[in-house]
């Protein structure tokens, strides 16, 4: 991932401000706080925004490649068909934000905080969630794929018919997790078997 080539902008407030398809290359944001701005169709290349606040923002359509949303808290924000790809969010955290669909390859979205969140059909393809927390969020047929999940919280998640393949499920407690119609590896099942206390002999 690139860092951003432009010096950081540092405490503004941006209030409805129009991104509207704007192309946003190699800027930093650090300590920024945009609300009811509109960001959808807009496209992020190697930016990065840093402990920023994003409230009531339209991310529709977005595409973000090679950005940095560190920290960033995220209130009732609309992500309807964006994609996040190579992207680093290590921390962030979403309230009340439709993120449906969403897709996002690739980065780095450890400590991302996704507790109770409609994450039903989205895609995370060879992502890094590490001890994301999850806890209580909807992910039926959800793509969960070569995700690693090490240390994540997933009390009271929903994984119905959720594709697993490839993903690290150290974390889930199968008497703690709705997981009818997962699609899971023979690898993974007998981690969840385990987890379970049961031992498997042939």
């Amino acid at each position: 991932m690139s860092e951003a080539t432009q010096d950081p902008v540092e405490e503004q407030r941006f209030f409805r401000d129009d991104w509207y398809g704007e192309e946003i290359t190699g800027r930093h944001y650090v300590r920024c706080e945009f609300h009811e701005a509109d960001f959808s169709e807009a496209v992020t290349r190697n930016s990065v925004f840093t402990d920023c606040v994003f409230g009531n923002v339209r991310f529709n359509a977005s595409r973000h490649t090679d950005s940095a949303f560190t920290g960033c808290a995220f209130k009732r924000c609309n992500f309807f068909d964006a994609e996040f790809t190579g992207c680093k969010l290590v921390g962030a955290t979403f309230t009340e934000c439709e993120l449906r669909p969403l897709r996002v390859t690739g980065g780095d979205w450890s400590f991302a905080g996704l507790a109770g969140a409609d994450l039903r059909t989205v895609t995370f393809q060879g992502v890094r969630m590490r001890e994301a927390d999850l806890t209580g969020a909807d992910c039926g047929g959800a793509v969960f794929a070569d995700v690693d999940l090490s240390g994540a919280m997933l009390h009271a998640v929903k994984l119905p018919k959720a594709e697993l393949r490839g993903s690290d499920l150290s974390a889930l407690d199968p008497l703690n997790a709705e997981l009818a119609g997962a699609i899971v590896s023979p690898e993974q099942a007998a981690v969840l078997v385990t987890s379970l206390g049961l031992r498997v002999r042939a």
